[in-house]
């Protein structure tokens, strides 16, 4: 039952509500209100998943700061057995002449955000998965230790890996500093598929669904050639804006191991051919 919880989000009442597409972990629900402008309320199991859509509400108004357009935060908490996040509601719109080229500039700089060790303040999510970002002063320790290890853990845990491959990762981790530029961490949006950007209701690019941390930018860039729909227009941008460092795409397999080890824990044994692709000839 909806009811209780719309009334102790929005106690001035509301018209109606009707479900979205695209909540595949959460609940997300359009209401409208009496004398208000429409809005986006997300919905979960408190004790499932742990703060979930308070960090989440967190993760987007840390990066609005930097200037990077993502819709705003209007409150979250929890009530009864279930936690919220209220956003504003986007009505979205064709995407405009310079849609790709704007959003290029726009994740250059995001990218440019720096600080002096790799992860972040606090720990978020992956999807359904935890995340941890206990920072570090080199990428080559968090990208083991706060990304590689957990998951290949889990994995492991799960039977989809057996201790042959593990011997193919520990022999990768030797080599990672052989393979990624050196650079300031950057803040990375973290989750950057064709399902977590939209069009505003001005064609511009919007960020939503974060799953942020400072890193190697160069994730962000392999997360985003993984499934596809972005355009070449977006990259050339970018690299107008923040040229990335020589061979960069023969670099994208390694940039997508992580993702590919959480959609192997997520969804099972049809992505390990994937995982062990990333680290042939290891």
């Amino acid at each position: 039952m909806l009811e209780p919880l719309l009334n102790h989000i929005f106690p001035s009442g509301y018209q109606s509500f009707s479900h979205l597409s695209g909540g595949d972990i959460n609940e997300v629900i359009r209401v409208k209100l009496l004398d208000e402008n429409d809005k986006v309320l997300k919905i979960n199991s408190a004790q499932k998943f742990p703060k979930m859509l308070q960090i989440e509400g967190e993760s987007l108004n840390f990066i609005s700061k930097y200037g990077i357009n993502v819709p705003k935060v209007v409150k979250n908490g929890e009530f009864r057995s279930q936690q919220y996040l209220v956003l504003e509601y986007i009505s979205s719109t064709g995407k405009s002449a310079t849609f790709w080229d704007d959003f290029g500039v726009e994740m250059a700089n995001l990218h440019q955000n720096t600080q002096g060790s790799f992860g972040l303040h606090f720990d978020n999510y992956i999807g359904s998965l935890p995340q941890s970002n206990k920072t570090h002063s080199t990428w080559k320790d968090f990208f083991i230790n706060e990304r590689c290890i957990p998951q290949v853990k889990m994995a492991t845990d799960a039977g989809y890996l057996s201790s042959l491959e593990l011997d193919v990762f520990e022999r990768f981790y030797k080599e990672v500093d052989s393979i990624w530029p050196k650079e300031q961490p950057a803040l990375l949006h973290g989750d950057l598929w064709s399902g977590n950007y939209m069009v505003d209701s001005n064609g511009n690019p919007m960020l939503i669904d974060p799953a942020i941390y400072y890193g190697h930018r160069e994730m962000d860039i392999g997360m985003m050639h993984l499934f596809g729909g972005f355009h070449s227009d977006l990259f050339d941008a970018y690299n107008e804006r923040y040229a990335l460092e020589k061979d960069w795409p023969e670099r994208i397999r390694f940039n997508q191991l992580y993702y590919l080890l959480v959609h192997l824990n997520l969804f099972g044994m049809g992505y390990k051919s994937q995982v062990m692709n990333c680290i042939r000839g290891f």
